[in-house]
């Protein structure tokens, strides 16, 4: 792998585009420690440092923006609105018959659901970014802080509206930085720049496991976590490489005096089709009790509830909902992102079928059932990756935000294993020994 990076930064064109690359990422972390103006960053910090890692509602956002949410800089929403906008506008498709028929025009028209996407991101960043004001003004940004209410000292209607410019303003250049990487750098910009913004919060929260460790000092809990957070890696690297390949072959068809088709490929479907987009579906879900709950005033039942029940991940009500969130947002992900009958009316129109199954509504039935049988194993291995690392940390005193988390390590293995099949297929092109033998 060492020797493939070498040859990589020995080619010219690869070497300024891994260049170009570490460029963006240098330029976007410095601007998620920017501090807005209106924003009295000594409070903040002093929360930050209060607050220990115990994030409460906002720690996965935080995660996402690479720590740069509680410190409210220019990058603090960071890529999260974009991939909001993308789920929505991919979950769209499906409903609206005009985004459909724009989906199957080619490049034309994924350039216009690209366009949608932009403005969605906008006015997502508009909403959330008003939002984080309100709630940083409100002091409950930081609950439990002394100073909290003292980190926008300013409460007037123009210093607000900045506030909320600069965020927003933040959030485009980063949906530039994340363009401008898949133009011109190594590709995959927006995966790249949240692989950075998680793995930015690794070296704090592994350093505040150590330090409030007690066993050699803190490094027995630092050594065992580092530990079970490679044997995740591994495991997850494992179940995403896997897939069932269907067999399919293509008949063969005389156009004049030439024969066309005849070769035999295969469809790959993988245990987990859905990705990391049942995990955020659940995480995010799972807020929403909790953050009407925060934002309410009184001490009533339903309130008494959720705050006992809905914001520990180590609560049996909670574990239990997140895990068939999880396996419930799987399946319907798998639903609606993969049409069993469009493959199987492609494969006919083209003279394909699959050995032993007859083209049409059979191939169709085929395709579903495998699809549905494949699917349990994977929401059920999306699940336990999500909750197996929570379980086992919560011992350490690591919150349900730790790095080594499901979410975490679902998004950096899948970014850098795409990442580095990109590399590598640019290498072989080039016939150099690539990452993956």
């Amino acid at each position: 792998m060492l020797t493939a990076f070498a040859r990589a930064f020995r080619t010219p064109d690869l070497r300024k585009k891994l260049l170009f690359t570490l460029g963006i990422i240098v330029v976007y972390r410095v601007g998620t420690h920017i501090p807005i103006p209106g924003v009295d960053y000594t409070s903040v910090q002093r929360c930050v440092d209060e607050a220990s890692g115990n994030q409460g509602l906002f720690g996965l956002v935080n995660m996402f923006s690479g720590g740069a949410l509680l410190q409210i800089t220019i990058f603090a929403l960071g890529i999260m609105p974009y991939i909001t906008a993308s789920i929505i506008l991919q979950l769209l498709t499906v409903v609206i018959p005009r985004l459909e028929a724009l989906k199957k025009e080619g490049s034309a028209g994924t350039a216009k659901i690209t366009q949608y996407t932009r403005y969605l991101t906008v006015a997502l960043a508009i909403l959330q970014g008003t939002g984080l004001v309100a709630t940083a003004r409100s002091g409950a940004l930081f609950s439990g802080c002394t100073v909290a209410s003292q980190i926008v000292p300013d409460r007037a209607i123009f210093s607000t509206i900045v506030m909320v410019i600069c965020m927003t303003a933040g959030t485009a250049v980063v949906m530039w930085l994340g363009e401008l990487i898949t133009d011109r750098g190594i590709g995959n910009g927006m995966s790249i720049l949240m692989f950075i913004s998680i793995a930015a919060t690794f070296p704090s929260a592994l350093w505040a496991i150590k330090k409030s460790g007690t066993l050699a000092d803190g490094w027995i809990e630092f050594g065992t976590v580092v530990a079970v957070g490679l044997v995740m890696v591994a495991l997850v690297v494992f179940v995403e490489q896997a897939q069932r390949r269907i067999p399919v072959q293509y008949a063969k068809r005389m156009i004049g005096r030439r024969s066309y088709g005849g070769t035999s490929t295969y469809i790959p479907l993988k245990v987990n089709q859905a990705g990391v987009i049942p995990v955020i579906f659940a995480s995010s879900l799972l807020y929403i009790p909790a953050l009407v709950a925060q934002f309410s005033s009184g001490n009533s039942s339903w309130k008494t509830w959720i705050e006992t029940n809905l914001t520990k991940g180590d609560h049996p009500i909670y574990i239990s909902m997140y895990f068939l969130l999880i396996v419930f947002f799987a399946f319907f992900y798998v639903a609606i992102s993969f049409n069993p009958e469009e493959v199987a009316d492609n494969m006919k129109k083209y003279g394909g079928f699959i050995p032993g199954i007859r083209a049409g509504r059979p191939t169709a039935e085929y395709l579903s059932y495998v699809l549905n049988r494949i699917t349990w194993p994977g929401s059920l291995y999306l699940g336990l990756i999500a909750l197996v690392p929570t379980m086992a940390l919560v011992g350490f005193g690591a919150n349900q935000n730790f790095p080594f988390g499901g979410t975490s390590i679902l998004i950096i293995v899948g970014v850098g294993l795409e990442t580095v099949k990109q590399i590598e297929s640019q290498l072989q092109q080039r016939n150099y020994e690539g990452f993956l033998r």
